[in-house]
């Protein structure tokens, strides 16, 4: 397949597509989707290309945007790459000082903004960002501060760009644009330490789309992806630039709460996920099971018996199932799994990339059972993403699938993960000491996850840097408690506690909703939540499932002691990164008097 330059990308296709839909996105007054041709996505880039051009954007300089999902990411993305300039996302939700850290490292001058919090985050810090010279507002709907006198909206900047009159100064640095360049600098939203800016050059994007070329030919431009997470994240980024590459339809998903209504009115072909949306279609159908009567909660699990043996026993092996069983298998697919799709809003699914974190096996399992095709990957930042992914047969549940091509992995000391190949980092921004720590001289990028090749097949362990040792000196992986506790439908969040402790604790943050239903049924009273908790026949429930649970784990690894939180881990608190990642030093201080009360005799 035919690869262009990320600066020209968006015109060649429209030169291929030209009036067919390239992106949709939600107008929320309408009440409808909008869809922006392929030309018209191109024409938008050329006159945002002239309009920061007008601005004076230089070469390789970076340009900043701070906004949730939209379109006019896209088109300021592509923009830049054609003014041969660097673009630097923000995550919609970072706090002023993670904004003002990033706008001060980059030397930002220029920051497109989203909507009222990004902005209102933006402008207070602009008096502590010396480089920053201007916002430019994408929604019109933000009200500027009284004092502000150097912003514009976005309708402003591109009326600077119409009739494209700098389009001599775009066409002759886009003739000069290289693999070389730097294309994106990401901050890593780091669960410890200041954040750090990965570079990925435009040669990084060039080999990932080769090799996804090769890894996913089942991927076409009759394809529609919904954009759910947040383009910040290398994840989204490097797939939504792979769909563009494809000639594959964009639907732009502005707000991530919406995700529930906005797949029902896309029904995507594909889907970049984490491993939580999965995990709340299972809990989803656990609990419509527990409220079935006897005939039809028999037949939904007859239905993923059947359809774990025929997917995951027959087909996953290449075997061909026998008649009977895929007679079976056919009833329930038009029946059982077909509603399940529809009510979920995935029946015209293709496949679903999922990565992010570690899906459990029983999660796996089961998407794959009832005949959903769940590409699990492994990939960092550091790496353009994909490291690793599954392939439509042959998987192995448990592994995050075999090595993509091109990409070379070696296990090392610690059973560290190490990685080398035209995808990964050249470094990290203005940080000679960190890029020197991240990548030895023989051009290996240590991964600090640990894990082991069996095969072709790759299989994570743990996170090296967070592994607990107990004042017994047992090592523990907070991560594999932690995915095993939250598959159940009464745990939302959890934090496993054991470093330098004596034993394993955990703080968990319950299903609020349905231990309310819980208790009314059983009779048991209380006058809050945080009352509700602390009941022993509440405490004595969660008791029994932890023990379920952990049932696998080493004594030594197991929760001796819990405490049941009434409010949720939050990002505002410090306690989750941007991607809702646990940051554990800011939970340990937060519930050190909780935490030490666990450990009292």
């Amino acid at each position: 397949m035919a690869y262009h330059h990320l600066s020209v990308m968006v015109h060649r296709q429209a030169e291929k597509y030209g009036e067919r839909v390239a992106l949709k996105y939600r107008d929320y007054e309408a009440g409808q989707w909008i869809s922006v041709s392929w030309n018209r996505f191109s024409q938008q880039v050329r006159q945002a290309a002239n309009a920061l051009a007008a601005l004076g954007v230089k070469e390789q300089e970076n340009v900043g945007i701070f906004s949730q999902n939209k379109p006019e990411c896209f088109y300021v993305d592509f923009a830049a790459f054609a003014n041969r300039a660097v673009t630097v996302p923000l995550y919609a939700t970072s706090s002023p000082a993670q904004a003002q850290y990033i706008i001060n490292d980059a030397e930002i001058r220029f920051l497109f903004v989203g909507e009222q919090f990004q902005y209102d985050a933006a402008f207070c810090v602009l008096g502590l960002c010396h480089s920053l010279h201007q916002l430019v507002i994408f929604d019109r709907a933000v009200v500027k501060d009284p004092r502000d006198t150097t912003s514009i909206y976005f309708d402003e900047f591109m009326r600077r760009g119409e009739g494209l009159p700098h389009n001599d100064v775009v066409e002759e640095r886009t003739a000069r644009a290289s693999d070389k360049d730097l294309a994106n600098i990401l901050y890593t939203s780091g669960t410890t330490g200041e954040p750090k800016g990965v570079m990925l050059h435009h040669s990084n994007y060039a080999t990932a789309f080769r090799i996804h070329d090769i890894r996913l030919p089942f991927m076409t431009d009759q394809d529609v992806s919904l954009n759910f997470l947040p383009l910040t994240h290398v994840f989204e980024r490097a797939w939504c630039y792979l769909c563009i590459h494809k000639g594959v339809q964009i639907c732009v998903n502005l707000r991530p709460q919406d995700i529930q209504t906005t797949i029902k009115e896309v029904r995507p072909t594909l889907m970049c996920s984490v491993p939580r949306f999965w995990e709340k279609v299972y809990t989803g159908v656990q609990e419509r099971i527990a409220q079935e009567s006897g005939v039809r909660r028999a037949l939904i699990q007859d239905a993923i018996r059947v359809g774990r043996e025929h997917n995951i026993e027959y087909l996953r092996c290449g075997k061909r199932p026998p008649a009977m069983l895929r007679l079976r298998y056919k009833f329930y697919e038009k029946t059982v799994f077909s509603l399940l799709k529809k009510t979920i809003g995935i029946e015209n699914g293709n496949f679903f990339p999922t990565a992010g974190a570690a899906v459990s096996d029983e999660i796996c399992e089961f998407v794959h059972s009832v005949g959903i095709n769940m590409v699990v990957g492994y990939g960092l930042t550091e790496s353009t993403a994909t490291v690793s992914c599954f392939l439509n047969e042959g998987y192995e549940i448990g592994s995050v699938g075999t090595v993509m091509p091109e990409v070379e992995v070696k296990i090392g000391e610690n059973n560290e993960i190490l990685l080398r190949g035209q995808t990964i980092t050249a470094g990290y921004y203005k940080k000679p000491v960190s890029t020197a720590a991240a990548i030895d001289p023989d051009g290996w990028f240590h991964t600090g996850d640990a894990g082991y090749l069996k095969g072709d097949h790759l299989y994570l362990t743990e996170r090296i840097k967070d592994l607990f040792k107990t004042s017994n000196g047992k090592y523990i992986s907070p991560q594999a408690l932690e995915t095993k506790f939250v598959v159940d439908r009464y745990i939302d969040q959890v934090a496993i506690i054991a470093d330098e402790r004596k034993f394993v604790s955990a703080l968990i943050v319950p299903v609020y909703p349905l231990v309310k239903e819980y208790a009314a049924k059983k009779g048991i009273m209380a006058s809050s939540m945080a009352e509700l908790l602390e009941h022993p026949r509440i405490q004595a429930f969660f008791r029994e499932r932890i023990d379920t649970l952990q049932q696998q784990f080493a004594h030594y690894e197991q929760v001796k002691r819990f405490t049941l939180l009434p409010e949720p881990f939050s990002m505002e608190r410090g306690e989750l990164t941007n991607t809702l990642k646990l940051r554990r030093s800011v939970v340990a201080r937060n519930y050190k008097d909780l935490i030490d009360r666990m450990y009292e005799e």
